[in-house]
């Protein structure tokens, strides 16, 4: 993804006072992953303050997740290890936050569907991942490089699902969910065969 949106302007400034410490790249790489998954399992609860405080705690994690490479530049410790931690990281956050966001509607208006459309915008959104790693090992990690626009990357829609459920509307973005995950799958998934298919003639 890019390097240049609005968070990760916000990380770069927030992870300069760690510049010399201790504290490593991988760290906050870990401290994405535990938030992240903290800040669904949170949200899967559906009643306040548990799915706020998982609302805000998974944007915590986001910033964390561009927190990581700005401080792995800043101080010269970009690694492939890193790298690739980083991409399991995500899939594993996003994956699950949108999980979380079926299982917290279960008592809103899809019932018990609501569990099933969240699963599987989940597993879309783990299949992209998939082909996102995969394209990574064949072109590293410049071919799943995204321009930013307006200051934004597609990866930051996933801000959304904490928002919605803040804001009291995840019922209207599960079905939005359901359609777009499995689209930007197909998407993804056939225009990473086309990448890998190149780079391996």
């Amino acid at each position: 993804m890019s390097h240049d949106t609005w968070i990760h302007r916000v990380a770069r400034v927030c992870v300069r006072p760690l510049i010399g410490t201790p504290v490593t790249p991988n760290h906050l790489t870990a401290a994405r992953l535990l938030s992240g998954v903290a800040a669904a399992a949170l949200v899967a609860i559906g009643a306040a303050p548990w799915a706020l405080i998982g609302c805000a705690l998974f944007l915590l994690s986001m910033l964390l997740d561009r927190a990581d490479g700005e401080l792995a530049r800043l101080t010269g410790k970009t690694s492939a290890f890193g790298h690739r931690l980083d991409l399991w990281t995500d899939a594993v956050c996003d994956t699950v936050i949108v999980l979380a966001l079926g299982i917290a509607q279960r008592d809103g208006l899809f019932g018990g569907w609501a569990v099933l459309m969240g699963a599987i915008a989940a597993l879309s959104v783990a299949v992209i991942f998939v082909n996102v790693l995969a394209l990574d090992r064949h072109m590293g990690r410049d071919g799943v490089m995204l321009q930013a626009t307006a200051g934004f990357d597609p990866d930051d829609a996933i801000a959304i699902v904490p928002i919605a459920v803040a804001s009291g509307v995840g019922d209207w973005v599960l079905p939005a969910a359901l359609l777009a995950a499995p689209a930007a799958a197909w998407l993804v998934v056939g225009h990473l065969r086309k990448q890998v298919t190149g780079v391996d003639k």
